[in-house]
């Protein structure tokens, strides 16, 4: 997919991985709507992006994921101002395991949501053109931090729903792609947020194992990741593709055979059926 003439959204944009992501797609032609429940921060990143690629490239919408009507008319209005959509990142998220409801909400509620409204734009059955979503995970996504159990749920969360939605997509002929990032540590304000006291909550005590899981995964800078992300984008390929980014690059995670498929030809029962019984005369 070639990112000339493309339009993206992503949530979370105002710092961070998601500033990174948006910078990354504007770099490669793409118009860009930023959504962050954070006002001061996604102006701010909107100023810096004028300068760099000019005012009619992206847009700002203050936007909580958590809200279905904030986030319905964040869509619309994307699509109002640049006249489709293409891309959409499902980046917003938090850490805070003292309140592991508003993180579910955020985390995974808000990708459920944003995924759906992505494939209610986009998927052909719709009149939509197609398109990609990606969806930020973690590492947690593909095993646990303990530390950091409701998190870690989530991030699976995330997981599995892009790769159902991929299936799904694949079965139903939206002609919308569906992948996953998962980053291991990378450097942003969110790093601290892993061994605050607070927002650990009950889990406090094993904060001192958050050094050596940094130590053992090494740090990553956000345009790495950036790149990582483009490669979902841009590789029209990858349908349901996991990628997993370390300090090593990025590597496709190949899961186990998918029990679950739907196959490609009917399934013929070897069961022998029971006769009927003959009914009495």
């Amino acid at each position: 997919m070639a990112l000339s003439g493309k339009v993206a959204l992503v949530t979370g944009a105002g710092q961070g991985l998601g500033r990174g992501i948006s910078d990354i797609l504007l770099k490669n032609g793409a118009k860009v709507a930023m959504l962050d429940r954070n006002e001061t921060a996604g102006k701010n990143t909107k100023v810096d992006f004028d300068k760099k690629y000019g005012e009619d490239h992206s847009i700002f919408l203050t936007c909580d994921v958590t809200s279905d009507e904030q986030l319905k008319g964040a869509f619309q209005k994307t699509i109002e101002r640049f006249g489709r959509l293409d891309i959409v990142c499902n980046n917003a998220g938090i850490v805070d395991e003292s309140n592991w409801e508003k993180m579910v909400d955020i985390n995974l509620k808000g990708v459920i949501r944003g995924t759906y409204l992505a494939l209610k734009h986009m998927k052909k059955e719709n009149g939509g053109a197609g398109g990609v979503i990606v969806n930020t995970a973690s590492m947690a996504g593909l095993g646990p931090i303990l530390f950091l159990p409701a998190y870690t749920a989530t991030k699976h969360g995330v997981v599995g729903l892009s790769r159902a939605l991929a299936e799904a997509s694949k079965a139903g002929g939206y002609g919308v792609r569906i992948n996953a990032l998962c980053p291991t540590f990378i450097n942003t304000p969110l790093l601290s947020y892993l061994t605050d006291e607070e927002l650990t909550g009950d889990f406090r005590p094993l904060c001192h194992f958050a050094p050596q899981l940094q130590e053992m995964a090494g740090m990553l800078e956000v345009p790495v990741v950036a790149e990582s992300f483009l490669h979902l984008v841009t590789d029209e390929d990858k349908n349901g593709a996991v990628m997993m980014v370390t300090a090593e690059g990025g590597a496709y995670i190949n899961f186990p055979q998918n029990v679950m498929e739907v196959p490609k030809t009917p399934v013929t029962s070897t069961r022998t059926p029971t006769e009927p019984e003959t009914p009495s005369k």
